[in-house]
């Protein structure tokens, strides 16, 4: 009975919790930036990762870049408040970056200004 009792409340408190597909791997279908040694800083969908890899749709490769909004800094500033007016970005590709990365979670208005920024053309 007890048993029974703690199984239901475990699946009552899940039940509201966001879903994704695999519950091990939170960032999976997340905007992320992907901070790289040789890949540099990158933007993207992630589809699949570990701990030696992470596999992103929709890519696009942060050239220069600084955020939106001046109080933030770096790309985890970009992360927050979105990209500058002034920064140049790659076009949009599929990547697998194999190598030691760190993960920073996108938010909605990072998404959508990269997603509306001009891919920069090169000379």
């Amino acid at each position: 009975m007890k048993e029974e009792l703690i199984v239901k409340l475990v699946e009552m408190l899940l039940g509201d919790s966001p879903k994704t597909e695999d519950k091990t791997k939170p960032a999976i279908g997340r905007y992320v930036i992907v901070r790289s040694r040789n890949e540099g800083v990158n933007f993207g969908k992630v589809v699949d990762y570990d701990d030696r890899s992470i596999h992103i749709v929709e890519a696009q490769r942060l050239h220069s870049f600084a955020p939106d909004d001046k109080c933030d800094a770096w790309y985890e500033g970009v992360a927050n408040s979105g990209i500058s007016s002034s920064s140049d970005i790659s076009m949009e590709s599929e990547k697998i970056i194999v190598e030691d990365y760190s993960t920073t979670f996108c938010s909605q208005r990072c998404v959508e200004s990269i997603k509306a920024h001009k891919p920069h053309e090169q000379n």
